[in-house]
């Protein structure tokens, strides 16, 4: 369950859910022998293009390529940082995240996870990228970040792009 300062939500993702990812599917690439496969998800209006892996296999959207996508983007954050400068983003704007920054939109229940606005600067439909990230020291918990609070943090390999439905 997610909880922010306004409401809580359920795990059924909805139109309002501020925890749901909007944009484009632009590619699926296929896992080659020494690498996994990804999509290529794509914000709108902007340059990012976030090489995902999706759980149970990318194939599943193949007829989902240049559509919207909606669903949940999720990765494991070595450390979360509060910091005071330097707006919202993932970088690099093309592949595989490795570091996010953005505002805590609120706290996954039962995860030890945050809601992030990152890539601010990109904003579609006036909101932007959420991003949920869980954390992984064990020195920290997440609610010890109030919704609001900008932070910072390098992300591990793997995140995962969960579609909502079609």
């Amino acid at each position: 369950m997610l909880t922010t300062a306004a409401a809580s939500t359920t795990n059924t993702p909805t139109a309002s859910d501020p925890s749901i990812a909007r944009g484009i599917l632009r590619e699926i690439v296929p896992a080659s022998a020494t690498k996994p496969g990804y999509i290529v998800f794509a914000l709108n209006n902007s340059n990012y293009a976030l090489h995902l892996r999706v759980p149970g296999g990318e194939e599943s959207l193949r007829d989902r390529v240049g559509k919207r996508l909606i669903g949940t983007i999720r990765c494991e954050a070595r450390r979360v940082d509060e910091c005071s400068t330097g707006g919202r983003f993932v970088e690099p704007v093309v592949g595989r995240p490795r570091k996010v920054q953005g505002a805590v939109l609120g706290h996954v229940a039962g995860e030890n996870a945050l809601v992030l606005s990152a890539a601010g600067a990109s904003m579609v439909d006036s909101v932007g990228l959420p991003v949920v990230v869980k954390l992984t020291d064990a020195r920290q918990n997440a609610a010890q970040f109030a919704v609001g609070t900008l932070v910072t943090m390098d992300v591990m390999d793997g995140a995962t792009f969960t579609p909502s439905g079609k």
